[in-house]
This record gives structure tokens, C-alpha cells and sequence, in this order.
């Protein structure tokens, strides 16, 4: 029975309300209680149909008003009304919803409140104790609040937060929300107005805010304001930038940032973004007319003279087909200071302690299954006072084209084709002093600071005993085509026999610029004639390895020791060729069976016949534990060692491989459980064994706590301009506090900085003696191996509506990174989801000379 009247009472609900709402001028006639005609009900439109459930349904003929009773639920036009009692009032068409009553729209936005009083189509009303949970998480509230029109709610007292409640309290106030004394919210605008606002904390009031906008969850792209952008340094002074963004289109936008700053003044910058069917491109342009140009050093040292300084950076990514990209990144600037004076970030920086440049690229790459092209030309700008743009190469084009072709007909294996073209130019030759660089083409002292300067390396004696080239002045252009092939073959006994074969050929044109007193020296070390010549570089070869598997009760192990034998003839032009791209060659494991050879580069390409001989072991442990071990060793057969008979720059010079029995390599790895890894590689001395490189590292991380320690140690290479050994140790690492809460810290021990110290005082003290009224005593370093070059730390909180993170960091003194004073900064940054994220960075001590600016502001 009762299932009977619960059924008859929503049946006669729904069929009034959908007969009023569905033919309002009949309505006023209608009885109570009768029944509406078939053909009226079904003449509605299926999104206007109502369907009402309830408990019992109560008549007021003398009010006109139809009551449903209990657990009432209504599902009208994609929306849910949930109550205890829902009360349609036929004269006013007014619909009142009374307690625990609930919206639920189509797009998920869950309205609860006390009281809901709402015309008859649901659309407009007022809502009494407000709260609105969105799809996005994010939530309203107040006392009272309006919607009109279907589709602006107004907020009498309103909060916003992004926070979902405390679980264990809810009535708890979030971590942040927006109290305003008004929230509208126009989903047709969709955007969010707030008047008389304050942002709290916990509750408490942090900030007061007249007046602010913003779009609301649903918006991907909308015109507006963005975070502002907050500076403070001692040359630009208080300086705060409004990015202003315009959503022009769907596929392209336009972002104004006027800046302002207090001692330079206005800086305007533009950044145009455009996505179009088969690509992106991006522009982006920054410039000032500075107010005190006196903040900065006069050059070469800085950008004193210059009173307009800007940038220009732009990239872009095209595909021509599913196979072809086209692309470019460049940069460019007034002057190298411009980015980090302004604090302008990009992408193709390389930002390192030691090498500080813009990187500018445009490239044509296809790739398929079995080869790769690519295409591009480099221009580099260096952004620190030690590189001298003149000597730093315009490099176009680049080509590189590899082919494989996997199991030919008539040899099977792989045979493979590769093709490099380099092309470069450079104004000035650029030198390097041997064995120590002391010489420099520049020296002078500013005034009316004090402090000395040295730029751009040079050489006291330029010859080849004491002086490299590190490049040349003029063009230099290489051509190199090589065509290799390689087959495993595995026997009976399961030993695996590599056979390998490849010819290679290069063509070299050199045109060496010798104008000038600088690019004049290099004809007293190289050859500088104008000249083009070649050389072709066949090779045989054969690899063998022979594992052997064992299985005990505490893992499984393999052992396998490999053994390869490269024969080629002697290496020609050597001293001829101008190394640009194999300057740097690291002996070590990884490329100990090299089938190319240990040379990075294709200018240089290793001679003789080689063997390369090794063992390797593999371990594995239970399901998670693993160690795997290579050591080995280089021996020269036969012809010239192209690793002892230098070139230009001395490359293969003390690399371990100079010898007829080169240095012996090792590489391991060894992880206990999961989570914990310990790597290392060294190379060590083939007579004494001493370490003459050491890379180490172990890291441990879980969700409670990270860790890493790192440690390097590499001898000298005078030969190479190397003089002193080089020795560090790092180690970082965060740890969870709390839920959401994390700590993290790093420190760089610089452990032979006490050697480089004690060395300029004897340089200083020898200059004393020489002139004991002129210059002053120097005070003896009284420093040990654990010197910090950098140290950080921060602390992160990190939830479903909040970021927040403070960190530190200091960078020590460093003559050889460009850097004469200490570098401590603080950073601070807080991201309000959905409001927005600021950020602010500060640099706590005076500016250093690399920066460009008087280190006396």
C-alpha cells in the first residue's frame, strides 16, 4: 500500500507541474487534482518532461499550491532538485524547496542549501545557506545568494575556495578561501567578480583586495590580467610587471607585460603565440631606454654605454608530413647582461657554472623506421664577460644522415650509411695557454672600483709547445660519408662471433683568416695555407663474447668475457686538421668497444690496429636486487697510436689511450633492494693503478625521504691546459615532515679549491717581495678541503588547491666561472589554484662584475 500511494502521489506531482510548466495559459483553469489529457502530456518536449518521486502529495485548493512530501526527488531539464518538502505555489509559479534541499546540474555543480526558492522552471531564485560544489572541486558558500537569468549567481557574503574540507572537521576553515562582501559569478561571461575581498589563511585575513576578477573553472583561454611579476635589485631597483593577456583566437594570443622599474623605468615586452594546422610558432621581444646607465660597469666589463637594451626570442615547430619537422629557437640581445639583468628566462639558454650562452638553432628532421636526417645551422652568443662573441663560431650548415638497413639479401647483419657535413666561421681565433692559462689579451683595472679584470685567453709564447688552438679564424668545412656492416654469428658451443667492416671518407677545406695581430699567431703553430685535401679510413674487424650462466641459491650470475680486434691503417692530416667537434674524448667503459672509435667527433678518427679486451658480470638477486660489473682494458697492435700524436688542441694527450697499454676502465652498478642504487666508474693508471678519474654516486629514494651523494675526482691533463686536479662532492636530499609537507637541502664541497687558494697567495706573496712598498701583504688561506661552492635548501607544501615554496641558495666565489662575489638568493613562490601563482626572487648580496653591474649599488 504504501509503495501504491508513494506512487500514485509522484505520479499526480509530475503530471501537474508538467502540465503547468508545459502549457501555463490552461493552468490557471486546471482542478485540483484532475488529471491532464494524454496528448497534452505527451506534446511536451522530452528534455521538459518531469519525473517526481515523493512520499505523499498534499492539495491547498484555498492557496493553489501542490506539496510533495518526503525524500522528494524532481528530475527536470538535466537537473536534480532533492528535498524534504517541495512546494509549487501555482499563483506566483514560484517553486519553494525546504530542507536538506539539493541541486544537482547536468554539468555535475552540486547547489545545497536550506531553503531554495526558485520560479517554475527552476532557473532563477534565492537559495538560502549556499553551498555550491563544482565539478573542479572548487566551492562557494553564503548566507544567502540570488541566481537570475539561469545563469548568474550573486553571493550575498560569499567565500570561494578551491580546498576540499577537512575530513575529520569540516566546519574547519580551509587553508585559504576568498571572503567578499559580493561574489557574482556570470557563467556567460564565465567569470568571477569579487567586491570587497580579503584572502584568508586559516581564517585569517592576509589580505585585502577592493576589488578582482578572474575566470572561472570552465575557462581554458580568456583575456585578463595574469599573476604580476615582482623584482629587487640593486640595479633595477622596486620593479613589479602586469602581464595583461589577450585571447585574440582559439589559435593565437598576445601577452602585453609592461614593467616598471624604480631606478631604470618603463620596460615593455610582447609575446605573440600562434598554432596553426601542422604547427606553432612564438615571438617574443622585450626593450628599455634606461633611466641610470651609471648602474652598470662600462664596457668591456658591462653595458654602461648602451642606453636601449632588449631582446628578441622567437621558436617554432612545423610538421611538413607525419615524417618532417621543420623548426627554429633563437635568441638574440642587445648585449650579453640583458637576460640576467632583467631576469628574462629562455628556453635555449645553456646556464651551467661554467658556460653561460643563447643557443639559437634552425633545423629541417625527417626519421623514419630505418634513418634519420637532420639539417641545421647554430649562432651562439655568450652571456657571461669571459667569452668573446668574435671568437665563438656561426656554424651552418650541420647535416647528418643515418641509414640502416637490417638484414640485407646478400650479407645479412646490419649494414648502415652515415653522412656529416660542418660547415663553420669565426672572426678571431681563440687560444689556449699551456700548461696553466695565465695569459689573457686583455688586462686591465676598473675604476673607480679597484677590482683587476682579465679577458679573452691568450699565450705568452705562441707555439705549439705552449700554446692550442682551440679554433680557427676563417672557414673551415668537412664532408664525411662511411659505410659500415656488422653480422652476429653464434656457434654451437654458444661463444658469439662479430664480424665488422667499414670505409670511411673525408673531405676537408680549409681558409684560414690571419688578418690582424690575434688571428696572425696561429700561422707560428698550424699551417694556415689555403688548402683542401682529403683522407679515406677503411676498417676490419672482429668481437668475441662467451657467456657463462650460473645459478646458485642466492642468484642467478653471469660471466662474459669479450674481446674485439679493429685493424686500420695509420691516421693521416692530424696535425692539418682544425679540431672543431672531437675536442672533448672521455676514456671510460662506455666506450671502450667503440666500433667507430673512442673519439667524440668525426674531425678526428682513430688509426692502427686495436684490441679492446674486457669482462662483464651481471647478477640478479631475488626479484629486486641486480649488480652488473665491466672492466677492461685498450692495447695498441700495430701502426701510429692517433691517441699520441696530438692535434692542434693535443686531444688524445693524457686521456689514458696515449700509451701502447692504455689506462684500465671499470663501470659498476649495484642496487640491494629497490629504491637503492650505487654506481661508479674510474679509470685507472695501467703501471701504478692510481685513480686518475672517479665518478660515484648513490641515491636512495622512497616517499618518505630522497638522497643522493655524488662524487667526482680527475687528475690534471697539463697537456690539455688542465693543471690542476679537479675534486667534488655533492649531496642533496628532502625528506617528508608531514602529509604535504617536505624539506629539502643540497651542499657542493669544491675539495680542491684549498690547492688553488695557496696558489694565489704565492703568486701574490712573489709579487710582494718583487715590490714590498707597492703592494700589499697577502694574508695566508687558512682554509681546508671542505670548501662549499653552492648550498640550498627550501621547504615545500604542496595539496589539491596550494603550492607553496620558499628556498635558498648561495653560490660561492668563483674567478673561473666569472663570479668575484658570493651569490645568495631567496625565492618565493605560492600558487592558489584556479586564483593564480606569484612569485618573488631576491638577491640578498651585491652584484658580482659577471653580471655587468658596479658591485658598489
Amino acid at each position: 500500500m504504501n509503495r501504491l500511494a508513494r506512487f500514485a502521489a509522484a505520479t499526480a506531482l509530475a503530471s501537474s507541474l508538467a502540465y503547468l510548466l508545459a502549457e501555463p495559459a490552461h493552468a490557471q483553469n486546471r482542478a485540483v487534482g484532475a488529471q491532464p489529457k494524454p496528448a497534452t502530456a505527451a506534446a511536451a518536449k522530452p528534455q521538459d518532461r518531469m519525473v517526481v518521486d515523493a512520499r505523499e502529495l498534499v492539495y491547498d485548493n484555498d492557496k493553489k499550491t501542490v506539496a510533495a512530501v518526503g525524500d522528494v526527488q524532481i528530475l527536470y531539464q538535466g537537473r536534480t532538485i532533492e528535498a524534504d518538502r517541495v512546494i509549487y505555489d501555482q499563483g506566483n509559479k514560484r517553486v519553494v524547496a525546504i530542507g536538506n534541499a539539493r541541486i544537482t546540474e547536468s554539468n555535475g555543480t552540486v547547489i545545497t542549501g536550506d531553503k531554495f526558492n526558485l520560479t517554475d522552471d527552476f532557473r532563477d531564485g534565492f537559495i538560502d545557506s549556499l553551498r555550491v560544489v563544482n565539478p573542479d572541486k572548487t566551492r562557494f558558500s553564503a548566507p544567502r545568494a540570488e541566481r537570475t537569468d539561469g545563469e548568474t549567481f550573486v553571493f550575498d557574503k560569499g567565500i570561494y575556495t578551491a580546498c576540499e574540507p577537512c575530513k575529520d572537521n569540516p566546519e574547519r576553515p580551509p587553508l585559504w578561501q576568498v571572503r567578499a562582501a559580493r561574489i557574482i559569478h556570470k557563467k556567460s561571461e564565465q567569470t568571477i567578480y569579487y567586491e570587497d575581498a580579503r584572502v584568508e589563511f586559516a581564517g585569517i585575513p592576509m589580505a585585502y583586495i577592493p576589488y578582482m576578477s578572474g575566470p572561472d573553472s570552465t575557462v581554458k583561454r580568456k583575456s585578463g590580467f595574469l599573476s604580476p611579476r615582482f623584482v629587487n635589485t640593486s640595479t633595477l631597483g622596486y620593479g613589479v610587471g602586469l602581464p595583461y593577456f589577450l585571447n585574440l583566437a582559439p589559435n593565437y594570443d598576445l601577452t602585453l607585460t609592461p614593467s616598471y622599474f624604480s631606478r631604470q623605468g618603463f620596460m615593455g615586452q610582447a609575446e605573440w603565440r600562434h598554432r596553426l594546422m601542422n604547427g606553432s610558432y612564438a615571438i617574443r621581444a622585450s626593450g628599455i631606454f634606461q633611466q641610470e646607465a651609471n648602474a652598470f660597469l662600462p664596457s668591456p666589463l658591462g653595458p654602461r654605454d648602451k642606453d636601449f637594451r632588449g631582446s628578441v626570442e622567437t621558436n617554432g615547430k612545423f610538421f611538413i608530413n607525419p615524417r618532417w619537422t621543420v623548426g627554429w629557437n633563437a635568441s638574440m640581445s642587445t648585449d650579453r647582461w640583458f637576460y640576467k639583468n632583467y631576469r628574462i628566462r629562455n628556453e635555449s639558454f645553456s646556464n651551467t657554472t661554467y658556460l653561460q650562452e643563447a643557443i639559437s638553432t634552425a633545423y629541417l628532421n625527417g626519421q623514419s623506421e630505418s634513418a634519420w636526417f637532420d639539417l641545421r645551422g647554430y649562432y651562439f652568443q655568450p652571456l657571461n664577460y669571459q667569452d668573446w662573441q668574435k671568437q665563438q663560431p656561426v656554424v651552418l650548415p650541420v647535416l647528418d644522415y643515418d641509414k640502416r638497413v637490417h638484414k640485407p639479401s646478400f650479407l645479412g647483419g646490419e649494414l648502415s650509411f652515415n653522412v656529416n657535413l660542418t660547415s663553420l666561421t669565426r672572426d678571431t681565433a681563440a687560444f689556449a695557454e699551456l700548461p696553466q692559462q695565465r695569459t689573457y689579451l686583455i688586462t686591465g683595472k676598473s675604476s673607480p672600483l679597484g677590482f683587476g679584470y682579465s679577458l679573452y685567453d691568450g699565450c705568452a709564447i705562441y707555439d705549439k709547445q705552449h700554446c692550442l688552438v682551440r679554433g680557427l679564424a676563417g672557414n673551415v668545412s668537412r664532408a664525411t660519408a662511411q659505410v659500415s656492416w656488422r653480422r652476429n654469428f653464434i656457434d654451437p658451443l654458444g661463444q658469439m662471433w662479430t664480424p665488422y667492416a667499414s670505409v670511411r671518407a673525408d673531405i676537408f677545406s680549409i681558409n684560414p683568416d690571419t688578418q690582424g695581430v690575434i688571428n696572425s699567431r696561429v700561422a707560428t703553430i698550424a699551417d694556415t695555407s689555403d688548402e683542401v685535401f682529403g683522407r679515406v679510413m677503411p676498417a676490419i674487424g672482429l668481437m668475441y663474447r662467451y657467456p657463462f650462466v650460473a645459478k646458485t641459491g642466492w642468484g642467478t650470475h653471469i660471466i662474459e668475457p669479450v674481446a674485439q680486434v679493429v685493424a686500420r691503417p695509420n691516421e693521416t692530416n692530424s696535425l692539418r686538421v682544425a679540431n672543431e667537434d672531437a675536442q672533448s674524448l672521455v676514456f671510460d667503459a662506455n666506450n671502450l668497444f667503440e666500433w667507430s672509435g673512442k673519439f667524440s667527433g668525426f674531425d678526428r678518427v682513430e688509426g692502427g690496429t686495436r684490441a679492446n679486451v674486457g669482462a662483464l658480470y651481471t647478477g640478479r638477486f631475488g626479484q629486486e636486487a641486480f649488480a652488473n660489473l665491466l672492466i677492461g682494458q685498450s692495447f695498441q697492435l700495430g701502426g701510429r697510436n692517433s691517441f699520441a700524436s696530438g692535434d692542434l688542441l693535443n686531444t688524445g694527450l693524457n686521456s689514458g689511450l696515449e700509451t701502447r697499454n692504455s689506462d684500465y676502465v671499470a663501470r659498476a652498478q649495484f642496487s640491494p633492494f629497490k629504491g637503492f642504487f650505487l654506481t661508479g666508474a674510474t679509470r685507472l693508471n695501467s703501471t701504478t693503478f692510481e685513480a686518475q678519474r672517479i665518478d660515484a654516486a648513490a641515491t636512495y629514494a622512497t616517499s618518505l625521504i630522497t638522497a643522493s651523494v655524488g662524487y667526482g675526482r680527475y687528475e690534471p691533463q697539463p697537456e690539455l691546459g688542465i693543471s690542476r686536479r679537479r675534486e667534488g662532492l655533492s649531496l642533496n636530499g628532502s625528506l617528508r615532515v608531514a602529509e604535504n609537507w617536505r624539506v629539502r637541502a643540497g651542499v657542493l664541497f669544491d675539495l680542491d679549491k684549498y690547492k688553488y687558494d695557496r696558489e694565489r697567495y704565492r703568486d701574490a706573496y712573489a709579487t710582494y717581495m718583487a715590490a714590498p712598498t707597492v703592494a700589499a701583504v697577502p694574508i695566508y688561506p687558512n682554509t681546508g678541503p671542505f670548501q662549499t661552492a653552492s648550498t640550498s635548501f627550501g621547504i615545500n607544501y604542496t595539496d589539491e588547491c596550494t603550492v607553496f615554496d620558499v628556498s635558498y641558495s648561495q653560490s660561492y666565489a668563483d674567478r673561473q666561472a666569472g663570479s668575484t662575489k658570493d651569490t645568495r638568493t631567496i625565492m618565493f613562490r605560492l600558487e592558489l589554484r584556479t586564483l593564480g601563482e606569484i612569485s618573488y626572487s631576491q638577491n640578498l648580496s651585491t652584484s658580482s662584475s659577471s653580471d655587468g653591474v658596479t658591485t658598489s649599488n
